[in-house]
């Protein structure tokens, strides 16, 4: 529908439109703040690059300790389904 709708001058005309809107002080900033978010963007796809290969590392990979404890509370044994009983008797 649109397709060939926009030729040259419909561009300039834009860009004319957007200068008169939002000024000339405020398209530096605009673009400052787009060129600073491309520089995050690329060093950010750069480091998930690097994490993705595999580390070579010169020190032995380290074995983990056993640890040692002891059981301070230990719960009564019961079925998980059981369902607990009233020792007083209904009343009739």
């Amino acid at each position: 529908m649109l397709r060939g709708a926009f030729e040259g001058w419909h561009i300039v005309l834009i860009l004319g439109v957007v200068v008169v809107l939002f000024g000339s002080r405020k398209l530096p900033d605009a673009a400052r703040s787009v060129g600073q978010s491309l520089r995050i963007f690329k060093s950010e796809m750069k480091a998930a690059a690097q994490d993705d290969r595999p580390a070579q590392s010169t020190a032995a990979p380290v074995a983990p300790q056993a640890v040692e404890g002891r059981v301070v509370n230990q719960p009564t044994a019961q079925p998980a389904d059981a369902v607990p009983q009233s020792t007083t008797t209904p009343q009739a």
